[in-house]
């Protein structure tokens, strides 16, 4: 090496947070990058999944996260490793996911999508909660379980019945907005819309303005979630009671 040269902290000085991501996935590369405060570091690697967004193509991704993880940047030293999925998430199970990404990325903090979810949902103290998705009703019906066992009372969850990610993924944002403002009851705590293909970051802000209440969307929850655990506090404007208040 040249005698003399300048190193600095890199362009990534505050922190550095790894996504784990389906094969199919276009929206929260953009989400991430988009959003993330100056200073933090937004990498990216992909696990293998069909188009088709069914509980079984989920569950078959399992044995693809710890390799697609070992690929995620090895040599940046990542503090937080995430995988990028709600339904994934729940339909695997957090322990499941979590313990993949650590066999594959042993030195950061493994975490899920819906993980950061209901850290939301604690935060602004949501219990009861209704909830809109793009999914399958078989998906819905393992996602509302799973959210039970953990404590939350699911008043409603409705979903689009949509198949494919690459159909998920053009849902206009004010077809969402409407869609998650219709779900709503008046005895909910939150508004939870699932899926990281959505483009509800968005309308997050318009959903709560008509409905009075806190909205989570999937892509802010993650988003927020990792930050605070690789240490960065800061507020983003846009992105709802979340951000602004915790």
């Amino acid at each position: 090496m040249r005698e003399g040269i300048v190193f600095d902290a890199g362009r990534f000085p505050r922190a550095k947070i790894g996504f784990l991501n389906l094969a199919t996935e276009q929206t929260v590369e953009s989400d991430m990058m988009g959003l993330a405060p100056a200073g933090v570091g937004i990498h990216f690697t992909r696990a293998a999944i069909p188009d088709e967004i069914t509980a079984e193509n989920l569950a078959g991704m399992v044995d693809g996260l710890a390799p697609a993880a070992a690929l995620l940047a090895p040599n940046a030293a990542l503090d937080v490793i995430c995988y990028a999925c709600t339904s994934g998430s729940v339909v695997m199970g957090e322990d499941v996911v979590r313990a993949e990404l650590a066999k594959g990325y042993p030195t950061a903090i493994p975490t899920t999508l819906v993980s950061g979810v209901f850290a939301a949902l604690d935060a602004l103290r949501a219990k009861r909660v209704v909830v809109a998705t793009p999914y399958l009703d078989e998906v819905n019906r393992i996602e509302a379980d799973y959210m039970v066992e953990r404590g939350y009372d699911v008043l409603d969850i409705q979903g689009l019945n949509i198949t494919l990610d690459s159909e998920m993924v053009r849902v206009a944002p004010s077809y969402i907005r409407d869609f998650a403002i219709s779900v709503d009851r008046p005895d909910a705590d939150a508004i939870f819309v699932s899926c990281g293909a959505l483009r509800t970051v968005e309308v997050i802000d318009e959903i709560e303005a008509a409905t009075g209440k806190p909205c989570v969307s999937s892509n802010q929850a993650m988003l927020w979630h990792c930050l605070r655990l690789a240490g960065i506090d800061d507020t983003i404007d846009g992105l709802g009671r979340l951000f602004r208040e915790h």
